[in-house]
């Protein structure tokens, strides 16, 4: 059985996102049943996260739950290229806004399930005996949680409307079907062996026993009255003394050697039951996480909107009201959104005031896209653009004694690393890049790259106060680029909001001095 709510034709790596079994099942530590994300994040996951403030939106996510905050992480890290799997997902996640009492039902049985397997491991199940005696308690435990996962598809069918869960809810009807929960009544019955266990062997060398058998339980088809009055077969039978410990091994050697296959085969039976149980869990748990980071957002009056996917490539980027989704989870204060339309644009440079809002549109930006291309919705009132091949950043950093060389350094050892790593349809955000050296050096090093990176059908959008860097990019008219800035009004103030607009060589120069000469000093002080 298969969930295939991620991912239409394939699960979504449970090898990786769970513990193996002997991790999953075989410890009482709750820090080891947590998912192994190392090979699931891309190479830059630290930098996403902390350049584009992803960990606020993960908390929103995830609340005070550690599983759903590694699925979130790991889902939204590693977002899909292709449209009509982004769509997939987006028509799922609507099935679960629309239903979210019935999902969050299916969920707590996947979750009941993967505890219940985890309770059920006891120090004696390295043996037959007690690997039987785990893997029918769980099988139990199973077909009964399948049984309420059954009756939930036939109530709720035809409440859903995306493809993953009509197939889902198929699949349920058609593979747990009442033969089904009868087939495993029956066979769990007798593997209890309450009459005992009914084996065959041979004599071996030296008069030892070989090649048992377990046979199947001789039947009596007789009623019980019949049975009672009738003379039975000759039996032969042997006791044991209370004391006699090794004779009491040899028993129970006996009888794990004739029960040993059934009990590998339930428990493998068992085994295939919470692999689909886990993948459930986990497919449900990102869908779950969206819907608990939305309803943050709509608790603040922010708004979303689910995104129109494009093929990579295509280079569309255009949107409505779109705001910097972390900064609004964690201020009070109104969050101003920016209109744009970059349709045919490889480029947007961004400058104008300090504090104008123009780190929080480059965030903006790549929170969306890394929401879109996870199959979420976005912190828009409106947002199309094409998926990109991978999403770096290249934020300023401040000097610390971590750094082995200096800031310029620095700088372009990150900026080396993103080139060997991305390659066509890629995106580059850049904040306040190569402004550790001098402005035409910065300038230089930064329209270079910027060539480079275009030529290679990366697009980029950088935030910049180097105007020389900035003013020749305008002035080469490319038809490729946008140019947005961050107004200053007279008075000072700041509308929080870009417009599009060529580079100002002023933008930022009076408030450096006021914030440098002018802080609290009277006029006549500052002349002098």
């Amino acid at each position: 059985m298969k969930a295939f709510l991620l991912y239409k034709d394939r699960d979504f790596d449970v090898d990786q996102l769970l513990p193996r079994r002997d991790k999953e099942l075989g410890t009482r530590h709750a820090d080891r049943a947590a998912l192994d994300l190392a090979q699931l994040l891309p190479w830059n996951h630290a930098e996403l996260i902390a350049d584009l403030g992803l960990d606020a939106l993960i908390d929103a996510m995830a609340g005070d739950d550690r599983f759903l905050r590694d699925v979130a992480t790991a889902v939204l890290l590693s977002g899909e290229t292709d449209p009509a799997a982004i769509r997939y997902r987006q028509a799922i996640y609507a099935d679960c806004v629309g239903n979210a009492e019935v999902v969050r039902g299916i969920y707590r049985i996947a979750v009941e399930a993967n505890e219940g397997a985890r309770k059920s491991w006891s120090f004696f199940s390295r043996y037959p005996a007690g690997i039987l005696y785990r893997a029918v308690e769980t099988l139990e435990m199973f077909a009964k949680l399948l049984k309420e996962l059954r009756r939930i598809a036939d109530e709720n069918t035809g409440a859903f409307a995306s493809e993953g869960f009509i197939r889902l809810f198929a699949m349920l009807r058609e593979e747990l079907s009442d033969d089904y929960f009868a087939t495993i009544a029956n066979h769990l019955t007798q593997a209890k062996f309450r009459g005992g266990v009914l084996l065959s062997a041979r004599l071996g060398p030296g008069s030892k026993g070989a090649d048992y058998v377990l046979r199947q339980p001789n039947i009596d088809p007789r009623g019980w009255l019949a049975r009672l009055f009738a003379d039975g077969p000759a039996q032969f039978t042997f006791h044991l003394h209370p004391r006699d410990e090794a004779g009491a091994r040899a028993l129970a050697v006996l009888r794990d050697t004739g029960v040993n296959l059934v009990a590998n085969a339930l428990a493998q039976s068992a085994d295939h039951i919470l692999s689909f149980f886990q993948m459930l869990r986990t497919e449900l748990a990102f869908y779950l996480a969206g819907m608990n980071l939305e309803a943050a957002l709509h608790r603040r009056g922010a708004p979303t909107c689910m995104p129109v996917p494009e093929p990579a490539g295509s280079r569309k980027l255009s949107f409505c009201g779109l705001y910097d989704a972390s900064l609004r989870l964690t201020t009070d204060a109104a969050v101003i959104g920016n209109d744009a339309d970059a349709d045919g644009k490889d480029i947007i440079v961004v400058t104008g005031a300090n504090t104008g809002g123009k780190s929080t549109f480059l965030r903006s930006v790549g929170i969306a896209q890394v929401m879109m291309q996870a199959g979420m919705f976005v912190p828009a009132t409106a947002f199309r653009a094409e998926t990109c091949r991978g999403i770096a950043t290249h934020y300023k950093r401040e000097e610390d004694a971590s750094m082995a060389s200096g800031k310029w350094d620095e700088e372009l050892v990150r900026m080396s690393g993103i080139v060997d790593r991305i390659g066509a349809d890629a995106m580059v955000l850049f904040n306040e890049s190569f402004a550790s050296t001098n402005e035409w050096e910065g300038s230089e090093i930064a329209g270079q790259i910027v060539r480079a990176l275009r030529a290679r059908n990366v697009k980029v959008v950088f935030v910049t106060h180097l105007y020389h860097f900035a003013r020749e990019i305008f002035e080469e008219g490319l038809p490729t680029a946008l140019f947005m800035r961050a107004e200053r009004r007279p008075d000072g103030s700041r509308p929080f909001k870009l417009v599009e607009a060529e580079p100002l060589e002023s933008s930022y120069g009076e408030d450096l001095y006021q914030a440098i000469f002018a802080r609290d000093a009277p006029a006549a002080a500052v002349l002098r």
